[in-house]
This record gives C-alpha cells, sequence and structure tokens, in this order.
C-alpha cells in the first residue's frame, strides 16, 4: 500500500509569498491565483490533464514584471512534486505525450529518474501570451525540471497561433508527468536496474 501522494510547500522572498498543495492522485481540480491570467490559465490546463489537485496561491511583485512570481511558483511545483513522488520506489519513471491544440502539436517527454535536465524547442512570435512574457516559458519549464528533480524535452512540433503551443505543451506536460508517476504494480523497489536514482 502506497501512501498518499501529496505535499504543502510554502515559500516567501522580499519578491513573491506562494503557497501551493499539490495531490498527484487527484480528480484534475484546479484553483490557480497567481496574479498572471496566462499562468493560472496553463497550470489549470496542467493539472486538469494530469489528474493533479492544485491549489496556488501567489503574491508577488507584478509591478516590476511577472519574472519573480511566475518562476517562484515553478520553484514550489517543482518542490511539491519531488516531496509528493517521495522515493519513487514503483513509478513507471518515464512516459510521453503528443497533445494536439488546433493547428499546434505539443510533445512532452519525462524521465522521473533525478537527473534535472531541461531541452526546450519551441519558437514563439508575439512577445506576450497575456500578462506572461513568451521568452519566460522556456525558463518556467526548466525551473519546473530543476526542483522536480526530473529530465524534461518539450517540443512544439508546428502550429502558428502562440496561445494554442504553449497550451498544447502544458497539457502534454501535465499528461506524460501523469504516465510516468503512476505506480506498477508489478515493481517492488525504485525503477533503475542500478537499484537507486540519482538523489
Amino acid at each position: 500500500m502506497y501512501p498518499t501522494r501529496s505535499a504543502h510547500i510554502e515559500r516567501k522572498t522580499a519578491e513573491t509569498q506562494i503557497t501551493l498543495s499539490l495531490t498527484l492522485d487527484g480528480a484534475g481540480k484546479a484553483d490557480i491565483q497567481t496574479g498572471i491570467g496566462f499562468l493560472d490559465h496553463m497550470l489549470t490546463l496542467f493539472a486538469g490533464h494530469g489528474l493533479f489537485d492544485l491549489t496556488v496561491r501567489a503574491v508577488g511583485d507584478l509591478q516590476i514584471d511577472e519574472h519573480h512570481t511566475a518562476e517562484d511558483v515553478c520553484i514550489c511545483l517543482g518542490r511539491a512534486l519531488d516531496q509528493a513522488l517521495g522515493d519513487r520506489r514503483g513509478i513507471v519513471r518515464t512516459a510521453h505525450a503528443y497533445v494536439p491544440m488546433d493547428e499546434a502539436l505539443g510533445l512532452v517527454a519525462i524521465d522521473l529518474g533525478g537527473r534535472p535536465y531541461c531541452v526546450f524547442d519551441a519558437e514563439f512570435v508575439t512577445p506576450r501570451l497575456g500578462q506572461l512574457g513568451s521568452d519566460l516559458l522556456f525558463h518556467l519549464f526548466e525551473t519546473l525540471a530543476i526542483h522536480a528533480r526530473l529530465n524534461l524535452h518539450a517540443k512544439v512540433l508546428y502550429g502558428r497561433n502562440d496561445h494554442h503551443k504553449a497550451e498544447a505543451l502544458f497539457k502534454a506536460l501535465g499528461r506524460a508527468l501523469d504516465a510516468a508517476t503512476q505506480i506498477d504494480p508489478r515493481r517492488q523497489g525504485v525503477p533503475s536496474t542500478k537499484g537507486t536514482l540519482i538523489a
């Protein structure tokens, strides 16, 4: 029997104050308030497609710009994923998902083996998606990968609309993580032929 896989993270700095709760084996319930509408939308899609229960409250220095708030939310989300996974015993570990969004197609591949790395291959034409700078999207995926201790490859194979491209990636991220975090009842220990995952 595996314990409930959930985490609660609080982070307070001179720039932001964030509380985040995550349940891996949820129903896709999202309650996101970051002050950045587009980020709220993307995290809601992530939770819904990953069937994660996710609550986020963030207050940040948005009078400067959105960078600190968006980054710190992804720091907290990554730490929550890492904490909720525990020793990662019994998990599937690797998975991928292709998600179409109208004319755009996104791919995300995940390895929860404990080695943080991010490859992000996507081009955006518009400088901003609502209140979120499109140049931040790579940094947000990278920040998540580092703090969740996962290998993350994200690619937009094609598309015209930047909103659709971002949406395809966040949906694919949720679906790939859902598949990779599933418990495989055939696996008794950690999912590594070495017998250990990188700490």
